[in-house]
Order: structure tokens, then C-alpha cells, then sequence
């Protein structure tokens, strides 16, 4: 892609997203995740109410009676967003292709944070690390975070989720929230990764899908490809037992995938790319306030 075309798409993207982070996500996005980041400020006696969790042992010990931790919300957060750039998202059949929706998600996202003055950066990846953006603020930042999404090349087409959320449990010392964005598309087991970055960081996920994965049209002989082995083959589509078989493989998928999210407690959304994701984010926004 040119730099004159790249930078058109940037502007296009920038006006669309940040009007939206303006007017619509500033303030889901502040309840949904403004509350998440603590940090400690005093000790005082405990009062009828106050969540027994928040009891300092040592100074109740000390004093013999009950003293609760007072908690204030910190000023600044750190939002990090987890990108698949694997082969898979080059696909797409009605409005747009999964690569270029979870850009604008993620330009949206992106925005929202420098509305509250949050630092926000980024992970690619595919079944390695193809690129890590460090946290930082402003509009600057993240217009060259845009350009990257637009047109960013990775050097391997398969996926390994499991792998990219261990090292961003390794490379982020501080609390921070995460944006996993992806397809899911892959055949590892990555639960167990899941839960231990959720224990450290606010994880939150977001699948993006193109209506063919969850229903095959019947069109007849069909050659398809996995983007990410480059396996190919023709199925017939006009096979009803085909068909039901596809549909019945993404419920399964899907139920699977759910129950991962459900296991690791991480708020999680699923958009089509033909579906407006300005609701579906809204939504997840709202589930977490």
C-alpha cells in the first residue's frame, strides 16, 4: 500500500473513530474501566458496610480492633491492545474484511483512552510476537498505532493466542486493561494463560467473524483455502448434511470458546463483520459498569 494511500485511510479511520470515542465510548469506557485500577491510599477503622475483604490484618492485629484499606482510583491507566495479525483475518464476504474491523475496533478503543488521558499500546501477533508498540499517550501515538493496523505485514500466517498473552503477562509489570482482538481461530488450549493474565491485568475479549464461518451459502462446488496452512479443497455446498455439519462445527466452536471466557472470568463480545460494532461494544461496556 502507498504512503498517500495509507495516510488517506488513516485520516478516514481517525475521523470516524474518534468522533465515535467522543461522543459516544467516553463515558461507557470510563465506568466500564476507570474503577478497575486502584491503588492504595490510607487505613481507617472499619464501619458497618465496608466489604470485609478490604480488613487489614496488621493494623487491626496492632490496634485490636478492625482497620479496612481505603482504595482511591488512580489517575491513569494503561490500556493495551492484543492484536491478531495472522492470515485468518484476511477474509471477509459481505461488508468488510475481519482485518479492517478490528482496526476501526481498535482505533475506537484507542481513542477512548486518550480521552482519559490513559496510555494505551500494542501487541501483534500471529503464532509469535510480530510486534510490540510500548504504552504512551496522544493523538500522535496513536495515528502511528493506526498506520501500523492498516499496514502491517507479519512474518507468519498461523496463531498462537496462548504465547501472546504470556508475554504480555511477562512484559507488563504494572495492572493495566487488555484488549484481546481476534477470531479465535485456533486449535491450542489457551485457558490456562488466559486466567493467570486476568489474575494480573483486566482482560477483556473480542472476536470478530464473518457470517460464512457460522453458515455456508449454497452456491455448489466451492474451492476453499485455510489462510493459514494454504490447504485447499473443494466441498459442495448444495449438500444439505455439508451444510448443517459447518453450522453445527462453528456452535460447537463457539459454545467451547464461551465456556474458555467464562472459565478465565474475561468479559468477552462477538461482532460480525457485518454488524454494527458500535452496539456490540456498548453493550460489553455497559455489562462491566
Amino acid at each position: 500500500m502507498e504512503t498517500s494511500e495509507i495516510l488517506k485511510k488513516v485520516r478516514k479511520i481517525e475521523i470516524k473513530t474518534r468522533g465515535l470515542s467522543q461522543n459516544i465510548f467516553a463515558g461507557q469506557y470510563h465506568s466500564a474501566f476507570k474503577g478497575r485500577g486502584m491503588a492504595f491510599s490510607e487505613v481507617r477503622e472499619y464501619q458497618f458496610g465496608d466489604d470485609i475483604r478490604d480488613i487489614d490484618w496488621n493494623v487491626t492485629a496492632r490496634f485490636h480492633r478492625p482497620y479496612v484499606k481505603v482504595f482511591e482510583e488512580e489517575r491513569e491507566l494503561t490500556s493495551m491492545l492484543l492484536v491478531d495479525v495472522s492470515g485468518s483475518l484476511d477474509f471477509g464476504t459481505t461488508h468488510q474484511m475481519k482485518r479492517e474491523l478490528v482496526t476501526e475496533i481498535a482505533a475506537t478503543i484507542a481513542f477512548s483512552a486518550i480521552q482519559n488521558n490513559d496510555k494505551i499500546g500494542v501487541i501483534f501477533f500471529s503464532d509469535k510476537i510480530e510486534k510490540y508498540i510500548p504504552p504512551k499517550k496522544g493523538r500522535k501515538h496513536i495515528l502511528f498505532i493506526i498506520r501500523e493496523l492498516l499496514d502491517f505485514k507479519p512474518q507468519s500466517k498461523k496463531t498462537d493466542i496462548a504465547a501472546s498473552v504470556e508475554f504480555l503477562t511477562r512484559m507488563l509489570k504494572r495492572r493495566c486493561t487488555v484488549f484481546l482482538l481476534s477470531d479465535f481461530y485456533d486449535r491450542q488450549d489457551f485457558s490456562k494463560q488466559l486466567q493467570i493474565a486476568n489474575r494480573k491485568h483486566d482482560m477483556v475479549a473480542v472476536q470478530v467473524y464473518d457470517r460464512r464461518a457460522k453458515m455456508l451459502p449454497d452456491v455448489g462446488l466451492m474451492k476453499v483455502c485455510d489462510a493459514e496452512t494454504g490447504h485447499e479443497m473443494i466441498i459442495d455446498t448444495s449438500s444439505k448434511k455439508l451444510r448443517h455439519a459447518h453450522t453445527r462445527y462453528w456452535m460447537e466452536r463457539q459454545d467451547q470458546l464461551s465456556q474458555t471466557f467464562r472459565k478465565s472470568n474475561v468479559d468477552w463480545t462477538s461482532i460480525a463483520t457485518d454488524e454494527d460494532y458500535v452496539k456490540a461494544l456498548i453493550l460489553l461496556f455497559k455489562k462491566r459498569a
